[in-house]
């Protein structure tokens, strides 16, 4: 009986085919996000070092880095990534990071 392989077990066989490919790396960080955050967060790491214009890593890499109470570090990661997304032209994207920033910043009160 052939048992079809998980979504982790085939992200891990793309990692070893091509441990380069920032989409694969992008994947298993996001996959291993909720079960193995430490992991999670050594698949971004590498993101931010190797690919740093892959812009999608630096909204969720900050968000786990909150989860893991570094609120210094996700700042740098959010700061950063706004450098890199208003580079890019990503507009939405760089929205996205400000909001959060601004909300790990303690900044994200609503007039009333």
């Amino acid at each position: 009986m052939e048992t079809t392989p998980s979504r982790l077990q085939q992200l891990l066989a793309f990692y070893q085919d091509d441990p380069n490919d920032a989409f694969t790396i992008y994947a298993l960080a996001t996959e291993y996000k909720t079960t193995e955050p430490l992991r999670a967060l050594e698949y971004f790491q590498k993101l931010l070092t190797e690919h740093p214009d892959y812009v999608g890593t630096y909204y969720h890499a900050g968000k786990l880095l909150e989860h893991l109470q570094k609120p210094d570090e996700a700042e740098k990661v959010y700061r950063e990534g706004l450098r890199v997304s208003r580079k890019a032209g990503q507009m939405h994207a760089a929205s996205e990071l400000q909001q959060a920033l601004n909300q790990c910043l303690g900044l994200d009160y609503e007039d009333e």
